[in-house]
């Protein structure tokens, strides 16, 4: 980028060379030599695709000159379907995954350096420090309730025999679920317990998923939440679904706040460095990232965007939802080198 002249011109040509080859995470950056070929269809792998969202991003992006093939995989499987196909790749776009998953793809080497145009009104901490991944959606994880019930005031008072059975979670398989868990049972940290976690918080965590009706693939929780007869009052959503359903259903529901607060997660994007079609990929993310498209997107799915121009002009609702819940302080590292081996206990131990 800093070129000079004369008897400075064979460094810039070195420092030109050292540039291209500076990682092999950036190793493919530009594939295609900076020159857009909109014919191309952009392959994207996604966990934000249900509820109408893969029509609507296919159809407004083909108003914007793309053509997208949207394949939906579960946010927690989409990691290794990435590492799995790292020497034979398929896709070339990945966003929807939260951070643990995406560090996770960064690791691998599989992400292309790259600062779209909306970074600057973007909370930074949000993403990754060194630019592989970027912030699009803000996804507060909570719990909500019918509203005729008294709400829980913790996650843990779910614990209580007279929850039994009352609220619904997702399977530990699923990115939501998965970080709740987490969210729980790492405020009870113990370097000498096992898995870093104390007796205390094993019991917690027991009680918690054997209390739980975990839902079936397909199964309507919104519905069953809904109804003032059925047993199930309570659920664990992400916050763009309490929003939709309530718009859907002209359902209010309770929002359950913690003193603690609930565990917030990020919706990032980011570039496969395995495809070749890299000034393209870098044009769709500068727009779909942009506070015009954001504010479409959340307008139509009731989504936090991480643009804060866009979040700025986003329904009152929403604005209402953001101020109902504050983010509980985690310690995201612990999370990390540990969530796998205790969602593997759960499920061997506790899952009934």
């Amino acid at each position: 980028m800093f070129k000079q002249i004369k008897k400075l011109s064979l460094v810039a040509s070195m420092l030109l060379l050292a540039a291209c080859s500076n990682s092999s995470n950036d190793a493919k950056t530009d594939g295609n030599s900076g020159e857009i070929d909109r014919s191309q269809t952009i392959v994207i792998y996604t966990n934000s695709a249900s509820n109408g969202r893969s029509e609507y991003l296919q159809e407004k992006a083909e108003e914007a000159g793309y053509k997208l093939q949207i394949v939906d995989i579960a946010g927690s499987e989409i990691a290794d379907r990435l590492i799995a196909e790292k020497n034979n790749a398929v896709a070339d776009l990945v966003f929807g995954p939260n951070t643990l998953e995406f560090e996770r793809i960064k690791k691998e080497e599989l992400l292309v350096k790259y600062s779209p145009k909306w970074t600057d009104k973007v909370d930074s901490s949000l993403g990754d420090k060194d630019g592989y991944y970027h912030s699009l959606v803000v996804q507060p994880l909570v719990l909500i309730g019918n509203k005729t019930v008294e709400m829980p005031s913790d996650w843990v008072d779910l614990t209580k025999s007279s929850y039994k059975d009352k609220y619904g979670i997702l399977n530990l398989g699923s990115g939501t679920s998965k970080i709740i868990f987490s969210s729980i049972v790492s405020r009870y940290p113990d370097k000498d317990g096992e898995l870093g976690i104390s007796e205390e918080g094993w019991k917690v965590a027991k009680d918690y998923l054997q209390n739980a009706h975990i839902y079936a693939d397909g199964e309507d929780f919104i519905s069953a939440i809904i109804d003032d007869e059925n047993d199930l009052n309570y659920s664990m959503i992400w916050g763009s679904g309490v929003l939709q359903n309530e718009s859907e259903r002209n359902y209010k529901f309770q929002v359950m706040s913690p003193e603690v607060g609930v565990p917030y997660v990020t919706e990032q994007i980011g570039i496969l460095n395995t495809s070749e079609k890299q000034a393209l990929l870098k044009e769709f993310v500068d727009w779909f990232g942009s506070a015009e498209v954001q504010k479409a997107w959340s307008d139509e799915f009731g989504s936090i965007p991480a643009n804060q121009d866009a979040l700025a002009e986003v329904k009152p609702d929403i604005k209402e939802f953001v101020d109902s819940v504050k983010p509980q302080k985690l310690d995201w590292e612990f999370i990390g080198n540990n969530v796998d081996s205790w969602i593997e206990k759960a499920q061997l131990e506790f899952i009934q």
